[in-house]
């Protein structure tokens, strides 16, 4: 009889309590060795306590939290074999790079030579190869995430935390990072814990994403299932757009009453009266506001009813002249109906 194996985070009716607010709310959760597993939500969500837990900062109101099978809540952060890496870096000011990268291993007196080498085979991973003379002041921002990422790892912890570790940098770095930062997950194979409010961040990296709303786990998958097979109201509407549709309106395009969601890249915008098949759905409407964003133009679309839909399309063939000449144009959307995706009430 096969066992599974022993996940490499636990959380079993784990709550947090700051006097009547819970922050987490009896989560359990299991995160897999290996994972690159992301706690995405909001501000507010529980996400960040729910890193703190592991990382030993903060302590549960209740529940167990099991790191390989060892119960750690009560445990302080250094009887842990996690390590955090932080937004701001946190690097030493007056320390060399190789010094801040070294420090995990000076502290646990390994020798000189040892550390010097390890220090380097740090840097090589994280592409920052003959820095370890330099300043952190001398480094960017990314230089420096890195350095904050090299040290983290080189004591070679069990599981990697990581609180919005790449909020500080500016949009094209940090796209740079998100590819660099799961290449090296899966090149030393150890479990990172990421946590962002950031959608695309979360799609981007993940194995598996939990999706957090007021202390609690709204859905948990792949980046592909909870994009496009959202559980609730809330995590279509977070992550991603969707056009939520409900009540009259869902009664008249479906024939059921049944909320359901729909992304705006699944509908086409035609002609008013243009054939819709029978494995279709369709509403008629007016176009009301256009946005231009250079590779795609996002169209909002009122209904007779007065409810809005958001559509987008790609721009092959179109400018920001012929975009920008659709507002107030007459439309038909039309959808596979495959593609409505039903919401529960949470």
């Amino acid at each position: 009889m096969s066992t599974q194996p022993v996940p490499a985070i636990r959380f079993s009716g784990v709550s947090r309590l700051f006097g009547e607010m819970k922050a987490v709310d009896n989560l359990n959760l299991d995160i897999l060795d290996g994972e690159f597993f992301t706690l995405l939500g909001p501000s507010g969500s529980g996400k960040t306590t729910t890193l703190r837990l592991v990382a030993g900062f903060d302590q549960p109101t209740s529940g167990s939290i099991q790191l390989f099978g060892q119960e750690v809540a009560g445990l302080p952060p250094y009887e842990r074999d996690v390590t955090t890496v932080f937004q701001d870096y946190a690097l030493f000011p007056h320390m060399t790079v190789g010094e801040n990268v070294g420090y995990g291993l000076m502290i646990r007196k390994v020798p000189k030579p040892e550390r010097e080498k390890r220090v380097a085979e740090m840097l090589e991973l994280v592409r920052l190869p003959g820095l370890a003379e330099r300043k952190p002041s001398q480094l960017s921002g990314g230089q420096r995430q890195r350095v904050a990422l090299a040290r983290a790892l080189i004591t070679k912890p069990r599981v990697l935390l990581l609180d919005e570790p790449l909020g500080a940098l500016d949009l094209k770095l940090r796209q740079q990072m998100q590819v660099e930062l799961k290449g090296i997950q899966e090149q030393v194979g150890i479990t990172f814990i990421y946590v962002t409010h950031d959608q695309e961040e979360a799609l981007t990296m993940s194995d598996r994403v939990a999706v957090f709303n007021l202390g609690r786990v709204e859905q948990v998958g792949s980046p592909a299932e909870i994009y496009e097979h959202p559980n609730t109201a809330f995590v279509a509407g977070f992550v991603g757009t969707s056009n939520l549709i409900s009540g009259e309106l869902a009664n008249t395009i479906t024939g059921s009453p049944q909320a359901f969601s729909i992304r705006p890249e699944k509908i086409r915008m035609c002609s008013p009266g243009d054939p819709v098949g029978a494995e279709a759905c369709a509403a008629e409407g007016k176009i009301i506001d256009v946005a231009y964003l250079g590779v795609m133009t996002r169209y909002l679309v009122e209904l007779a009813d007065g409810s809005t839909l958001t559509v987008v399309e790609q721009n092959l063939a179109t400018t920001s002249m012929d975009v920008m000449a659709a507002q107030g144009r007459p439309v038909q959307l039309i959808w596979q109906r495959e593609h409505n995706r039903p919401i529960g009430e949470g």
